[in-house]
């Protein structure tokens, strides 16, 4: 899960040291082009500092901010730990935060046991989790997506060629919100009829 959430996310954070200059600049120049914030180039240490101390509202004086924080961030905590923050407090869905929420919530399992093609797919959604990446009304997008991150981390040699082929084939099952709906209102089910029953005797 860390390998796919780094490769789709920021690819030289084991290298930088809370920004990301290349993109950056990168970055800016496409926004002055498009005349709106519309790429954001931040580093995971970025979102971090966002994500826990900053509002929402896409402004300069924010990004500053944010490029301060990180900075601060990684002067203070290390890779790993840094790394263990973003997993536990990035979004992936309507009120779903976090890689192990994602995990029950879309796969009705613990993070620890997804496998590569699980992993990649919820790294694929991260960009946009509710909107543009939402498995449940884009799944091609999402998808096509994480395709492209098991190809990138067959290519780092993260994943051997036997557990790329699997991956490409494997079908994510996305059915574990309703599962957990549908236990529910069996148990209620089950539930109605128990007390019903009892009321009879």
């Amino acid at each position: 899960m860390e390998w796919a959430v780094i490769v789709a996310e920021d690819a030289n954070f084991y290298r930088h040291e809370g920004i990301d200059v290349t993109a950056i600049r990168n970055a800016l120049r496409y926004d002055l082009e498009k005349k709106r914030f519309a790429r954001g180039a931040s580093t995971i240490t970025q979102q971090v500092a966002k994500n826990l101390f900053l509002p929402r509202e896409k402004t300069v004086t924010r990004k500053l901010e944010e490029i301060y924080l990180a900075k601060r961030i990684e002067q203070e905590l290390t890779k790993g730990r840094i790394l263990e923050l973003y997993l536990n407090i990035v979004e992936l869905g309507p009120m779903v935060y976090g890689i192990g929420h994602g995990a029950r919530y879309y796969f009705d399992k613990p993070a620890s046991t997804l496998t590569p093609r699980e992993c990649a797919f919820l790294a694929a959604m991260l960009p946009g989790p509710q909107k543009v990446y939402n498995p449940y009304r884009h799944l091609d997008w999402v998808l096509k997506r994480s395709d492209m991150i098991l190809g990138q981390m067959r290519q780092k040699g993260i994943l051997t060629e036997a557990e790329y082929r699997h991956a490409l084939v494997e079908m994510p099952d996305i059915g574990g919100m309703q599962r957990k709906v549908d236990r529910s209102f069996a148990g209620k089910v089950r539930k109605f009829f128990k007390n019903l029953f009892g009321v009879f005797r």
